[in-house]
């Protein structure tokens, strides 16, 4: 199933039947009376956060939603049926933005929720219900009332608690596949991931969802590489997992260009929680690896003992890194307390 993540819909409710403008009429009943009944109401436009739903691809090639309109009253003062509600799934994690594409209208996070975008119209009263001691017999019915229509943006952040960020090549497609059953794509060139990419980690009974997105380069907020359109996805979680590719020569230089396009990006990224790992290092001597760590640790102003040396091919430092993941969504969760130490 291909990955869709943002989708522009149109959505308009049913309008309202009209009123009936009947007169009763049997048999041996001189002045039967007006009996129109009510119009219908329109149906509403509803939308519904759904568990089994991963990505907006039901609206890339559907964009217009119309709810049924109500059925017009009848004789015998019967009201008209109501229009059925029209519901739309979405994936959670779903931001409902206004058509300015700024204002929000909804934030889907929970299985279950549900928002009306649109109400249906009133149906018209018919014409009992303008009798009166002075008019018995009025004429006078009302249209149903016009049901509401609106442009809306939807855009998918994954839910996750933790956010994979890094430059291309960093390993984060090798630790995730590492860590979980996710099988996102691992080749030896830049850019293999191409859309986000969810991974449950076990460890002990405890799980964590990790959220794996395309890679940033120097002036991704600008627009180079595939930009930082993806770090939406890493919003919604309690820490961030900075992976830096321990073969580089200037590794931190590394953590700096990803941190200047956190910082770029804003909506509050930059401050969440941050656990920085020196990955592949099972291509590292020793004495590079320690040096390399040495400076990755004085580029993040963090104790050497605060950045995890790692390896998503062989394993090594894996499950102290996500033990220490585990410790910061708690803390995330709960109170604030010192980022825990990576054991030597």
């Amino acid at each position: 199933m291909r990955f869709l993540d943002e989708a522009k819909i149109y959505v308009k409710s049913g309008d309202g039947g009209p009123g009936s403008a009947g007169f009763r009429r049997e048999k041996f009943i001189e002045f039967g009376g007006p009996d129109g009944g009510d119009g219908g109401r329109g149906g509403d436009v509803v939308v519904v956060c759904a568990a089994n739903l991963n990505t907006l691809i039901d609206y890339r090639y559907r964009q217009h939603f119309k709810a049924r309109p109500g059925q017009g009253g009848m004789g015998q003062q019967r009201t008209g049926a109501n229009g059925g509600e029209l519901v739309l799934q979405v994936p959670p994690g779903t931001e409902i933005l206004a058509e300015d594409k700024a204002t929000p209208v909804a934030d889907l996070t929970r299985p279950g929720q549900r928002v009306i975008l649109a109400k249906g119209g009133d149906g018209g009263r018919g014409n009992v219900r303008f009798k009166s001691a002075t008019n018995r017999a009025p004429r006078r019915f009302e249209p149903g009332w016009p049901g509401e229509e609106h442009w809306f943006w939807l855009r998918l952040k994954l839910v996750a608690d933790v956010g994979l960020v890094g430059l291309p090549n960093a390993g984060k497609s090798t630790f995730l596949a590492a860590v979980s059953r996710a099988r996102p794509k691992i080749a030896d060139y830049p850019f293999t991931t191409l859309t986000p990419h969810l991974g449950m980690v076990r460890l002990g009974e405890r799980e964590l969802v990790v959220a794996d997105i395309p890679g940033l380069i120097e002036g991704a907020h600008e627009g180079a590489g595939l930009g930082d359109k993806f770090l939406g996805h890493v919003e919604r979680c309690e820490v961030l997992l900075h992976l830096v590719d321990g073969t580089l020569d200037d590794v931190a230089g590394a953590y700096r260009t990803i941190r200047r396009e956190i910082e770029a990006y804003g909506h509050g990224l930059a401050d969440k929680p941050e656990v920085v790992a020196l990955n592949k290092c099972d291509a590292l001597d020793k004495e590079t690896q320690h040096a390399r760590q040495k400076l990755l640790a004085r580029a993040a102003k963090r104790p050497m003992a605060r950045v995890a040396p790692v390896s998503g091919v062989s394993g090594a430092g894996v499950t102290g890194l996500v033990s220490a993941l585990l410790g910061e969504v708690d803390a995330g969760r709960a109170t604030d307390r010192p980022l825990p130490a990576f054991a030597p």
